[in-house]
């Protein structure tokens, strides 16, 4: 009789944490929107990490919008395509990405385009402040395609919408908390907002993901949420997943224009 009072009265076991697959550590980039000095300095961390670590499968995922806002777009474009070739990169289409390429199919696009961050990323692909300013909005749509490559267009047309990996997915914006992870909406995954944000229940797994702007990650047990606004704000965050463990890496600009690495512990 004592002791099924002491198991009835014994706490609850804790919960089982999130796991990525054993053996591989992930590293989940947030928008980089252009920040290609942030960027640069974000890669050679990791690097540095994985040089140390050789005994892990080593994957990262870019969580999309790494186009727009910032001043070089299109150096950040070559610079992922180029760490491709060396390490296991995926890339997530962000709701920017979508935008660029819609830019190219009619002069309404493209003015959508310009008006929310476009304006530096076609200056990155080699239009001047002054073309900008005396060419017409049907003229831009008829050059833009000589500054711009079909192969470029079509690399940025590759990008995946969704990964999953042991107890996590990865998308850009979000998902729709009423449906499957098989059943979901492209546009959901790219531009999702408040449906996502406001939902408080469990999903299906734990949602890691960018396009909103916070301040410091924000985990809330179901979504975790790295978009730190780069192109504003200077900080470029990372989340690292291995085994159950969780923590964050930044690269973070100073008053002095000069980038540091910041190691952080798990998010809260």
């Amino acid at each position: 009789m004592l002791q099924k009072l002491r198991e009835f009265f014994r706490p609850p076991p804790p919960a089982k944490l999130p796991e990525v697959p054993a053996g591989t550590r992930y590293y989940a980039v947030g928008d980089i929107h252009g920040r290609l000095d942030l960027f640069n300095a974000m890669i050679a961390a990791i690097e540095e990490e994985i040089v140390a670590a050789p005994g892990l499968d080593h994957r990262i995922i870019l969580l999309g919008d790494l186009v727009d806002r910032g001043p070089d777009s299109a150096g950040v474009v070559e610079r992922a395509r180029a760490w491709q070739q060396t390490r296991k990169v995926r890339i997530l289409a962000g709701n920017h990405e979508e935008m660029f390429l819609a830019a190219f199919t009619k002069p309404e696009a493209l003015r959508h385009f310009l008006k929310h961050g476009g304006h530096e990323t076609v200056l990155s692909y080699g239009f001047s402040s002054k073309q900008l300013a005396k060419l017409e909005l049907e003229e831009i749509f008829e050059r833009l395609p000589q500054v711009v490559s079909q192969e470029t267009r079509d690399y940025i047309a590759s990008f995946e919408t969704m990964i999953r990996a042991g107890d996590y997915v990865f998308v850009h914006a979000g998902i729709d908390p009423t449906r499957p992870l098989a059943e979901q909406k492209r546009s959901d995954l790219l531009w999702i907002r408040e449906r996502f944000l406001n939902h408080e229940g469990p999903l299906e797994k734990v949602v890691v993901h960018g396009h909103t702007i916070f301040d410091q990650v924000m985990d809330c047990g179901n979504r975790i949420g790295i978009d730190t606004g780069a192109f504003r704000s200077g900080v470029l965050t990372a989340l690292v997943l291995e085994g159950d463990q969780r923590r964050i890496l930044q690269a973070c600009t100073d008053e002095a224009g000069s980038i540091a690495i910041f190691h952080g512990e798990r998010p809260h």
